[in-house]
């Protein structure tokens, strides 16, 4: 039995009612927070796909579970919380589970596929298909449902693109952390801007309206005092929660804010564009459609900044079929859904043997 801060987590399986049927979880973890969901296992319809809306019994939430952000040891005591949490709302226990899908940043590695499997499969009675991946590919899957063809682009806290085809050939630009350079991600869009300020003050760029957005809603009275801010806490989504100020001043037509975004945009483009062509998902010609599901806060449309809208822009103009997706559901249903179709497809194929 595990524990987490010297209290079992999984105590209420023992007063857990008998007759539930069996459930999925699909966990979508990034750098700011993890969400898993509890959904129904149900047989799919008419037409083999799951109908909606989707049979999802419970949802819960918790922090960081990047290791990479916060090490392996809260990862995975976050990953346990939530995963207790989800099947406690949903009155089920882990003997029910069928199917497990993390799909978690930071997972850049078969090695670091393999090591968590191996955890679950101390967690879960063995029965239970485990599916670890990285987060991007539960957001693509939520644009999808659930199926692996395509390019996805996450732009939060953190950015990747990444990409898959349908014979299972699989690519990935960016995502690397701030320090390997995500620019384009929130915490790059608002440490550029927090670097313009101090160039401001020291007169080596631009004077800005950064300063005073920043430092007003800091409540700090000089770009000198930014530096001791920044260091005494320079987590990533502390320092990425800035980037609806950088929005705001190049709206009101700051010029240093305005170039910062332009220059994200870029970068998010260039991403998508080297997985297209890495995985010809374009096709031979270069004309042909492809999905493009597109997760994350920076992607969000504002008054007269569009982030997402201006990527699609500028990937278009090299590759005219994308097609891009904003998702009806979050990632972590995407996760729920690729579990159910991994798990449905492993029974399909058990009842042919």
């Amino acid at each position: 039995m595990k524990r987490y801060r010297n209290r079992e987590v999984w105590d209420f399986e023992s007063e857990m009612p008998a007759g539930v049927r069996g459930v999925i979880l699909g966990l979508d973890g990034g750098t700011t927070s993890t969400v898993c969901i509890c959904m129904a296992a149900e047989r799919p319809g008419p037409c083999g796909l799951l109908s909606e809306p989707f049979p999802v019994l419970a949802r819960a939430i918790a922090g960081c579970s990047n290791h990479n952000s916060v090490g392996e040891t809260a990862a995975k005591e976050t990953i346990e919380r939530v995963m207790a949490q989800a099947l406690l709302k949903a009155r089920a226990s882990r003997s029910v589970v069928q199917a497990v899908c993390l799909a978690v940043s930071g997972v850049n590695h078969p090695s670091d596929q393999e090591r968590i499997r191996d955890w679950l499969r101390d967690i879960f009675p063995s029965h239970v298909k485990l599916f670890v991946e990285n987060d991007a590919v539960a957001a693509l899957a939520s644009g999808t449902m659930g199926k692996l063809h395509g390019c996805v682009l996450i732009a939060g806290t953190g950015t990747i693109a990444s990409g898959y085809t349908e014979d299972g050939r699989e690519a990935r630009a960016a995502g690397a952390g701030p320090i390997l350079g995500d620019w384009g991600s929130g915490y790059g869009i608002a440490a550029q801007a927090l670097t313009a300020i101090v160039r401001a003050h020291d007169g080596r760029g631009l004077q800005t309206t950064l300063t005073y957005n920043i430092l007003r809603e800091l409540r700090l009275s000089s770009p000198d005092e930014l530096i001791g801010w920044t260091y005494s806490d320079p987590s990533w989504a502390r320092i990425a929660a800035l980037v609806p100020l950088v929005v705001s001043s190049a709206e009101a037509g700051d010029e240093v804010a305005n170039k910062i975004l332009h220059d994200s945009v870029l970068e998010l483009a260039d991403s998508v564009k080297a997985v297209v062509k890495r995985l010809g998902l374009c096709g031979e010609d270069g004309k042909g459609s492809f999905p493009l599901v597109m997760v994350g806060g920076v992607l969000q449309a504002n008054r007269s900044w569009d982030i997402g809208k201006e990527v699609v822009k500028c990937v278009s103009k090299v590759y005219p079929g994308v097609q891009p997706i904003r998702p009806k559901v979050e990632p972590a249903v995407g996760a729920a859904l690729l579990a159910w179709n991994c798990f449905m497809r492993d029974f399909a194929n058990e009842l042919v043997c």
